[in-house]
């Protein structure tokens, strides 16, 4: 069986709660680690499914004083969910910020890929996060540092899984389920990973 369009869209939807954002970071532990208070997890980060960034540019126009006026472009990146890591005392948002990517129906290894790949040339100047309504009042400015997480299905090409580990890329394993909920799955009592602990320290 092949990933079928209600698979991806209901992991997304899943995905769009905090809870199964955590549980989903528990499969990735360095990851998890990153979350500013584990005791107050579920204050520590912000989710935005297909999320929308406002790049900075500097327009050719001046103003009185001759300076370049800053503009701004909303694009929407290509990624499935962002995960913003947040100081639950101070209500400020941290350095960290974590792209997940979902394997689309159709899409192939390039395809996956190149999702990343232009998240990361889009991002390679200043932007500020359309932020969640109840999240507007965050500072959300560009962040230091950018991680992806993949997640992939039982049903995913082997090429994928091979191509995302061979490019020291973190993965998780999805298993797809008529009974369970995408909640319920993402418990962490079943973790499946495609990185080595090698790999894993390579990258972080």
């Amino acid at each position: 069986m092949s990933v079928q369009k209600g698979h991806y869209e209901e992991l997304l939807a899943g995905l769009s709660h905090a809870s199964a954002a955590i549980a989903l970071l528990k499969r990735y532990r360095p990851y998890l680690e990153m979350l500013p208070s584990m005791r107050r997890s579920m204050e520590s980060l912000i989710t935005i499914p297909l999320p929308v960034v406002k790049l900075h540019r500097a327009d050719a126009n001046r103003n009185s004083v001759g300076a370049h006026v800053a503009s701004s472009e909303a694009v929407a990146l290509p990624c499935d969910l962002a995960i913003l890591m947040c100081d639950p005392e101070w209500k400020i948002k941290t350095g960290v910020e974590i792209f997940v990517f979902i394997h689309r129906p159709g899409e192939d290894f390039s395809d996956l890929l190149s999702r990343w790949r232009q998240t990361q040339v889009l991002l390679n100047r200043g932007y500020e996060w359309e932020m969640p309504l109840k999240h507007q009042h965050i500072l959300n400015e560009s962040a230091d540092n950018l991680y992806p997480l993949f997640v992939v299905f039982d049903q995913t090409p082997e090429r994928i899984k091979r191509g995302l580990n061979g490019a020291f890329l973190p993965s998780v394993i999805f298993s797809i389920s008529n009974s369970n909920s995408a909640d319920e799955q993402l418990e962490p009592t079943a973790a499946e990973l495609l990185w080595s602990d090698e790999q894993r320290d390579s990258l972080l």
